[in-house]
């Protein structure tokens, strides 16, 4: 049973009544963030229940020691990890001598939160019963400035029901903060300095071994029925924690409320020394505004976000959220404008993962951040990773590779390897092809060759020697083999010849000799400077199209497929719809073991090889594979019931392709895997986008020519989405009865719709 609470909405996330049960998966579900920090939806005031109490800074990590029973060769010595910061949103509330904490209560009515993803901030409001009789409505409203990255606001209103009140508000800064995911239980911040100055207050940490320093930083000021009361609050300050007390006394139906600005000044924007000085500035600018005006500039700039990115759907509302959902998280995590960061599988929203990079930007993120911004974010997503080079060269020695072959890491912030699970460090190198992918994908959509003479072949380079060492010649199959991996469905370790790694293998092979040759002619001064870095010889480059051209690809003359990898039909071969249901999912009921004989994949190999290289493969051979593969599939990652929805509904396969973008736009919301306390998976959205615009939009890039073959599920009347094309902007929208096409900008734009071309002028619509 999927949970569905949330209450089916476009433009918010609603929960309704307080449910202890559910305190942390809301946490996770109404998440705020601005790119350049985030936080999980925890209570402003006490709250002795359970509860993770989560807050973020873009950026700022700690490498955790590895814990592992036995080391091996070429283990990373850490797990970089997100930290959990201090605490800037505490604000504890006393009436009439009494903690309001919502676990303790008398009573809980009228609860209500909501997180507006069409404005960008989340409210909370409830009526309580203390202890002492009282009952008290409140309300508390916060967001972090998309305009003020720094800063983030609170509006905290209380309103006794049934008596006169003293109310006591105390804002806090905390430093005290554990990870709730720590290998070792050690201390992560070093707090530095507890001040205070008129009504601000700041603490300066620095994190342990990394050295960040960071100043986290509030002032308040408290209102009577919105009348701003002239006070100096009681100033309390210890080792990590610095807080200001305030106090009102308001008669029965009036409001006493404060307005909290609070946030972090980080040393990866300014001097390490000057960091109270820049969060003064932060602070000024923000009072000067107040918290209204501040909340005005933040519905203004959510709204030129939503202008290019939003996606409509008419006629089905949990489908509509599902996918606002998603591009709405997605614009909390990463806003394109810092090309040292990137895009962590849970964002800001939990500690899983160690919050770093994975392969996901490459395979699932870019093409969103392509579509919805400009080419410049896409490029600073490549331009990660080729300052992270020289690292991925070193994380390839440290495994034995040499002559500048790379590889890249599964798991980093700092473009080491940190991930310790030996079957994923070692074994899970398609990593390597996704970037070789994305540097192609980046080129195919944008136009911008550029990149590749710049920095893109010396990666694509890097890779392929790689892919030549990585390889063994098999004297028995006169071909070469890749022994030892494990492919994207990690429900099979150590497997030979994962047919999705040797095809990426062969691919980049190619794609960087054919690169050469075109950076050769083309920009010779480039192919100089490369060469004379790289050092690349004709004997070496006629070694990789040797290992290239005698790839070898596990195929089934029987069932007319290419096999997951060699052993795959030694597997007894029982579908997931004769799998009891008591037995889901397997990756919490079963043992490992037995999910590694077992036939079930976790996530599409080989179809998301035929994803990514749809165009080598014909339609037939495509639903012979998706026919066959997807029986087997539990679709327990985040990443794999997307591009199932993408292909199913190129087969026009469209209950398929619906119940599958279903579960991937709804996958936290309904908390499909039973997990979402721990944060929500931030990159499996952006293939929430592409199910819809590459799925039921059917758009492709052929030959610099946008291609659509639209469909649409029948639950839906209509649904539209936009993408920015080389600098011109495209409204597509598809309705049962036709698909119209507008263009914003001043030149015409050719495209191709159901294999017939069509020219599209701006600000004039065309109908098909």
């Amino acid at each position: 049973m999927n949970q569905d609470y949330i209450q089916p909405d476009n433009w918010s996330i609603i929960e309704e009544g307080f449910d202890a049960e559910r305190v942390k998966s809301s946490e996770s579900l109404f998440s705020i963030g601005n790119g350049a920090m985030g936080q999980r939806a925890n209570f402003e005031e006490q709250y002795t229940g359970p509860t993770f109490q989560g807050s973020y800074i873009a950026g700022v990590y700690y490498p955790d020691k590895t814990r592992v029973g036995w080391w091996k060769n070429g283990y990373p010595e850490y797990f970089a990890k997100v930290l959990n910061a201090p605490n800037w949103i505490g604000i504890n509330v006393e009436i009439n001598g009494e903690q309001l904490d919502l676990n303790t209560c008398v009573s809980v009515s009228n609860f209500r939160r909501e997180l507006n993803m069409k404005e960008g901030w989340l409210s909370r409001s409830f009526t309580a019963t203390l202890q002492n009789k009282l009952q008290v409505e409140v309300k508390a409203t916060r967001f972090l400035s998309l305009d003020l990255d720094e800063v983030g606001a609170i509006n905290y209103q209380v309103t006794p029901v049934n008596g006169d009140a003293t109310i006591q508000f105390q804002p806090y800064l905390d430093s005290g903060i554990t990870n709730e995911d720590t290998n070792w239980d050690d201390q992560f911040w070093d707090t530095l300095n507890v001040t205070s100055e008129n009504e601000q207050a700041f603490i300066e940490a620095k994190t342990m071994k990394t050295g960040f320093h960071t100043c986290t930083f509030m002032q308040s000021s408290v209102f009577v029925n919105n009348t701003k009361q002239e006070q100096t609050p009681v100033v309390d300050k210890q080792a990590n924690i610095i807080s200001f007390t305030y106090t009102v006394s308001v008669s029965s139906g009036e409001t006493a409320s404060i307005h909290k600005f609070g946030g972090y000044t980080v040393d990866r924007n300014h001097d390490k020394n000057q960091l109270v000085a820049a969060a003064k500035k932060a602070l000024d600018k923000a009072t000067n505004l107040g918290f209204n005006s501040l909340l005005e500039n933040q519905k203004k700039a959510w709204s030129k976000i939503w202008e290019m990115s939003d996606i409509t759907i008419d006629g089905d509302v949990k489908a509509q959220q599902g996918i606002r959902f998603n591009i709405f998280q997605l614009n909390q995590t990463y806003l394109g404008k810092d090309s040292t960061l990137n895009i962590g599988p849970k964002g800001f929203t939990g500690e899983k993962y160690g919050g770093s990079t994975y392969w996901d930007t490459e395979a699932y993120c870019i093409p969103f951040y392509m579509a919805t911004k400009d080419q410049q974010v896409a490029r600073n997503l490549l331009k990660y990773r080729y300052n992270h080079l020289e690292k991925a060269i070193e994380n390839a020695e440290k495994l034995g590779f040499s002559n500048g072959a790379a590889l890249y890491p599964m798991v980093t912030m700092n473009g080491e390897e940190c991930h310790n699970e030996w079957e994923i460090t070692f074994e899970e190198i398609h990593r390597n092809g996704a970037i070789a992918f994305a540097i192609f994908n980046y080129y195919r959509y944008t136009g911008d060759y550029s990149y590749i003479p710049e920095m893109g072949l010396e990666v694509l380079i890097a890779i392929a020697r790689f892919w030549q060492q990585r390889a063994t010649f098999s004297t028995d199959k006169n071909q070469y083999v890749i022994l030892g991996v494990t492919g994207p469905n990690e429900y099979e370790n150590n497997v030979n010849n994962n047919w999705y790694t040797n095809y990426l293998a062969k691919w980049c092979i190619d794609y960087a000799l054919e690169n050469i040759e075109k950076v050769k002619e083309g920009h010779h001064d480039d192919y100089l400077r490369i060469a004379g870095k790289t050092k690349i010889t004709h004997e070496e480059l006629h070694a990789w199209k040797k290992v290239a051209d005698n790839m070898y690809f596990p195929y089934s003359e029987k069932h007319q497929v290419y096999l997951q990898q060699d052993g795959f039909l030694d597997k007894e071969l029982i579908t997931v719809e004769d799998l009891p249901k008591s037995d889901r999912p397997i990756n919490q009921k079963w043992s490992w073991d037995r999910i590694l004989r077992s036939p079930y994949i976790k996530q599409a190999d080989t179809l998301q090889g035929f994803y990514f290289f749809e165009d080598q493969f014909s339609t037939e051979e495509l639903k012979r594979h998706f026919d066959f593969y997807e029986p087997f599939t539990v679709h327990e990652s985040s990443l794999s019931p997307c591009v199932h929805s993408i292909q199913a509904a190129k087969l026009d396969q469209m209950e398929q392709a619906y119940t599958f973008y279903l579960r991937t736009s709804r996958l936290d919301l309904d908390d499909y895997n039973k997990e979402v306390e721990e944060g929500l998976h931030i990159t499996s959205m952006a293939g929430t986008w592409m199910s819809i615009v590459e799925g039921f939009g059917g758009m492709r890039i052929k030959n610099d020519t946008l291609h659509f073959e639209p469909r649409i599920p029948k639950q839906w009347d209509a649904y539209s989405f936009k993408v920015n094309f080389r600098d011109q902007i495209l409204k597509v929208n598809v309705s049962q009865s036709e698909t119209t096409f507008q263009l914003e900008g001043n030149t015409q734009l050719n495209i191709v719709v159901n294999n017939n071309p069509l020219t599209v002028s701006p600000n004039n619509l065309v109908k098909v």
